[in-house]
């Protein structure tokens, strides 16, 4: 995940974002390092719709840099850096002239040169602007463009590049104060030659930057033009989880992209939440179905909206390139095809996932269960009935009856969340090759056939439903009898192998993956009892979260992507089903780790970060130092933990609200959404439950598990 290899031979190296401060408001972002100057190096830049706009942007002030002291971010799309200038003839230490940028993600930036001083000051004031237009796969493996040469332009002042293949243009201008401009073959500079600054005095300066593809990408998504399709719900108990779903929805707010295709004339914009910034600001299937998932609680309007933008672009036709099938929901949306190193090359539209088209039909199942209006329902059950057909088929191809996944050459090597070269080794720390059937996906699956027939059948379509049923009742058995492996001496008596190969062949060692299963019904309760406990233990729970591998196995490295690291959204994921399954114990052990580890990152979840074991002298958890930040799913983690918490299990065939809280002290959450009503629930400090604002005939049952 990390490096790829130039032609020379040569090794390049993705850069690391630890120390990168990012402002974003999707599909525009800019990286920028702690002191705020942009040097063109690693990621450094402003962005939008995958392509680096500028990568350099240096203020001198009297041929000298700023000497920085703080950074601030200002909300998810702003943020503030604040530098010094001191004059060594002076007869003080302390700084006589403050600068202040505010950097907009999609806007530009403003410089505010404050004169604190005692004394007149005379200013030369230059902003070095430049870049390489190149696309965001080539920034992440590493690579920098030929720096494109810039034209100056006038009224208003301003510099303007073209890609060497006039696919790409930007355009930054500044303000009235009427900067003079210099252009070049690797750049141009903005300079304010004689600005004057009396004691106390200041200065504003503008520029703006704004550019992308040319021409744009047809029926690419972009900005929203309307407010965020969720309510903000009112949370009192544990202020850390306050914290958590406060800062997640407000990253959540920034990530959002709009599908430009509509229903109709009037009917609203389809919103969805891009993967994460930098690397996947885009459409993914299965990120952008975890994130309305688990957003659910705060209505169905983000749900409807990525179920429609993913429903356009179903799979139609097979297309070897594209990993396309009809029924098959997209992988991944980008405005062209991309090579992202290792021999990857991916199309714009590309559909190599196995796991999103079931993940499609549950977001569609678990919308209608929390009020979906019919009419949605009713459109989308369609495209839900073609990616079920697509499952059912692939599975019944296959020699074993799983649903299982065969990369092309030049394609992703694994096709689940879990996507990395080395995503699957077994218990000696062996890379394990494709073709898999991984487990959570045979969850997936059948949750998928479960909950489409429950939908069938109160349309009254009996006999789909039971054909549906019947297949998943198959693929429960095939399933228990495949994936079960002993451990005399484990946390268990057994545990779910991670995936099994041909042959049935299981690869052995526990990892994460078994978690996600306890929601999707596929394990009985000795089966949820026995995974609870591999999730509790120390070869899994690193104390801060969940480790996606267990740390008494060769291979296991804390800050690998996925041997041994702590992903947020698995761990809320992982602690949704434990307290389904009434294994609270299990479930309190992670929260808490969830919980504490969010304090370290100030409450912003990176992707995923170290899968250290929490000690009492050790230290915070770090970002895994590539890591998206913010991140869909783990923005939307909070809010996941929250109806975990509180138990919230809708039924719209019974209009009934089961409400199983986790006895982890007193919850109380105002302004959530069920079938368009406010929905608010309290739970006691002794486990009471009060509910208020159920929809008209719809009842809450608050009994045992």
């Amino acid at each position: 995940m990390f490096e790829s290899t130039d032609s020379s031979g040569a090794r390049e190296l993705q850069p690391l974002l630890h120390d990168v401060v990012i402002c974003l408001a999707a599909p525009a972002f800019v990286a920028s390092p702690r002191d705020g100057q942009l040097r063109g190096l690693r990621a450094e830049g402003f962005y939008g719709h995958d392509r680096r706009l500028l990568h350099t942007a240096c203020l001198l002030i009297d041929g000298r840099e700023p000497e920085p002291i703080g950074v601030q971010p200002l909300g998810p799309d702003q943020v503030r850096f604040t530098s010094v200038h001191r004059y060594p003839q002076d007869h003080t230490d302390d700084p006589t002239l403050i600068v202040e940028r505010v950097r907009t993600a999609g806007g530009g930036e403003d410089i505010l040169l404050r004169n604190v001083g005692t004394v007149l000051r005379r200013l030369h004031v230059e902003l070095a602007l430049a870049t390489d237009l190149v696309g965001i796969a080539d920034v992440k493996r590493g690579r920098a463009g030929r720096p494109v040469p810039c034209t100056a332009v006038t009224d208003p002042a301003g510099l303007d590049w073209r890609s060497h293949t006039g696919r790409a243009e930007v355009r930054a201008v500044g303000d009235r104060s009427a900067p003079e401009v210099t252009d070049g073959p690797e750049g141009g500079t903005f300079t304010w030659p004689r600005m004057l600054l009396r004691p106390g005095e200041s200065r504003r300066i503008r520029v703006s930057v704004a550019g992308g593809a040319v021409p744009s990408p047809p029926a690419h998504p972009g900005a929203p033009t309307s407010a965020a399709p969720w309510d903000e719900p009112d949370v009192r108990g544990d202020r850390r989880l306050i914290a958590l779903v406060r800062r997640g929805l407000d990253d959540l707010r920034a990530l959002r992209l709009a599908d430009p295709e509509r229903i109709g004339p009037g009917s609203p914009e389809d919103q969805f939440i891009a993967a994460g910034c930098p690397w996947y600001l885009t459409l993914f299937g299965r990120d952008s179905i975890w994130s309305a998932r688990m957003m659910l609680p705060l209505g169905t309007d983000l749900a409807r909206g990525t179920l429609w933008a993913l429903a356009r672009r179903q799979g139609t036709a097979h297309d070897v390139f594209r990993d396309e099938a009809p029924g098959r929901i997209l992988h991944e949306l980008r405005p062209a095809t991309a090579e992202h190193g290792h021999g990857l090359r991916l199309p714009s539209h590309y559909y190599g996932s196995v796991d999103a088209t079931p993940l499609f039909v549950i977001l569609l199942v678990e919308a209608w269960n929390w009020g979906l209006p019919d009419a949605d329902v009713d459109a989308l059950l369609p495209y839900a009935q073609r990616a079920m057909e697509w499952v059912v088929e692939t599975s019944t191809e296959d020699e074993d009856g799983l649903l299982r996944y065969y990369p092309r050459p030049g394609g992703l090597r694994h096709q689940s969340w879990k996507d990395s070269e080395d995503a699957v080794r077994d218990a000696l720390g062996r890379r394990i090759e494709p073709p898999l059937a991984l487990c959570e996906v045979q969850g997936y699956a059948y949750q998928a056939a479960a909950g489409l027939a429950a939908l069938l059948a109160a349309r009254g379509r009996v006999e789909p439903a039971e054909r549906l049923h019947a297949w998943a009742a198959s693929l429960r058995k095939r399933f228990a009898d495949a994936f079960w492996l002993p451990s005399p001496h484990g946390a268990a008596p057994r545990y779910v192998a991670i995936a099994v190969g041909r042959g049935l062949t299981p690869v052995s060692g526990p990892a994460s993956n078994m978690g996600q299963l306890l929601s999707t019904g596929i394990l009985d309760l000795d089966g949820c009892r026995d995974v609870a406990a591999w999730l509790a233990s120390p070869e899994l729970n690193s104390g801060w979260g969940l480790r996606s591998r267990s740390a008494a196995l060769p291979g296991f490295n804390p800050m690998s992507y996925h041997g041994g690291s702590v992903w947020t959204h698995d761990t809320a994921i992982a602690i949704q089903g434990l307290c389904a399954a009434g294994c609270h114990e299990a479930a309190s052990v992670l929260t808490e780790g969830l919980l504490d580890a969010a304090a370290h990152f100030a409450y912003r979840m990176p992707e995923l970060y170290g899968g250290d074991a929490r000690t009492e002298d050790s230290p915070a958890p770090l970002a895994y130092p590539a890591a998206c930040r913010p991140q869909g799913w783990s923005a939307a983690s909070g809010v996941a933990v929250l109806s975990a918490l509180l138990g919230l299990y809708p039924d719209a065939r019974h209009q009934v609200l089961r409400i199983r809280p986790a006895p982890l002290g007193p919850l109380r959450v105002d302004g959530m959404r069920l079938a368009g009503h406010r929905l608010n629930v309290e739970v006691s400090a002794s486990g009471e439950v009060t509910a208020s604002g159920l929809p008209a005939g719809w009842s809450h049952d608050s009994g045992g598990v």
